[in-house]
């Protein structure tokens, strides 16, 4: 098993991602080839012991930087790193590529790079997110920001599959994010959708409003990726500025000081529990390849999980299980 990782790709590229493949190649039964600017990968490498034979370098002279368009690894940066890794992928010996970098040069590179699934017109990227029950399975969080109801009629039943192979769930059931449960709500797209959705999803629920989204009603949640991706930074941002204001209410006081060291353990499984870097990464869907698209801000340990994502992606053999159920709709 191979993975391919964009070594250049994140804040914090390219220490970040080689330390986080290090722990990995160190902990997991994997090869990974590390794509970037070769000296200073391996300036990085040097610092770390793992096994050689267990990581290779491949050069890519060019990085594609966050502000920059998403067709640039496709017309101006060739040789980037996203270019070039996305490229190993269509090689049969390569079985996923994981990037930190530029979301859209990401989409883009592998939508034009490896193509569609047949019965999939656009990708989707789909995440992972905690529940009171347990997980959810949320897409899109930005790979399509202006879909057509049958765009995300296709990413619910990617979701279903994903859901099911995946996160285990059986018989996982469907929701369509929107601002009120009735049928009626909503603009006229997502009323075509959840007339679609009810018409062909067996397992359709309904509409969900956004209240509902970490409750655990539903096991996959439908979005565009302008509302996805929103819903995600709000609900990051509100998860930070939560944990903010707990800690700086509990310094007031040698009370909750004393109760808070009682309580260490279980907020720290809270914190676990919420971190994003534990999942390490969202799958994009939806492409002929397996892509693992991980935050910008990944840490090692980030880096080390979408590995970790990614070989249970292979392992499950979830692309060819996206093409066989998919392809028939």
């Amino acid at each position: 098993m191979k993975i391919v990782v964009d070594a250049m790709g994140g804040d914090f590229a390219p220490q970040a991602v080689v330390e986080g493949v290090v722990m990995a190649v160190n902990d997991m039964d994997v090869d990974v080839v590390l794509v970037g600017i070769e000296d200073r990968i391996q300036e990085e490498l040097d610092k770390h012991t793992y096994p050689r034979e267990k990581i290779e370098v491949v050069h890519a002279s060019e990085v594609v930087n966050m502000d920059e368009p998403a067709i640039t690894p496709l017309r101006k940066k060739r040789d980037s790193s996203i270019a070039q890794g996305i490229k190993l992928l269509k090689d049969s010996q390569y079985d996923a590529f994981i990037s930190a970098g530029n979301t859209g040069a990401v989409v883009a590179a592998s939508t034009i790079t490896l193509g569609m699934l047949k019965g999939v017109e656009r990708p989707g990227i789909g995440l992972v997110i905690p529940t009171l029950k347990k997980f959810s399975f949320l897409i899109d969080v930005g790979a399509n920001a202006d879909p057509k109801p049958n765009h995300l009629f296709q990413s619910a039943l990617m979701a279903e599959v994903y859901a099911r192979e995946i996160l285990g769930l059986d018989n996982p059931s469907v929701g369509l994010l929107n601002i009120g449960e009735e049928a009626t709500k909503g603009t006229d797209f997502i009323k075509e959708t959840h007339r679609l959705m009810t018409e062909r999803l067996p397992n359709f629920q309904g509409n969900i409003e956004a209240s509902e989204i970490f409750t655990g009603r539903c096991d996959c949640i439908i979005a565009d990726g302008f509302v996805g991706n929103v819903v995600i930074k709000v609900s990051e941002s509100l998860m930070e500025a939560s944990a903010a204001l707990l800690r700086r209410e509990i310094k007031k006081s040698p009370v909750a000081m004393f109760g808070a060291a009682l309580m260490k353990s279980r907020l720290q499984q809270i914190k676990r529990y919420a971190d994003y870097t534990e999942y390490g990464g969202a799958p994009l869907l939806g492409v002929n390849g397996i892509v693992m698209i991980s935050h910008g801000r990944s840490s090692p340990k980030a880096v080390r999980n979408a590995i970790r994502a990614a070989k249970r992606e292979i392992d499950h053999n979830i692309l060819n299980i996206l093409l066989k159920e998919i392809g028939i709709q």
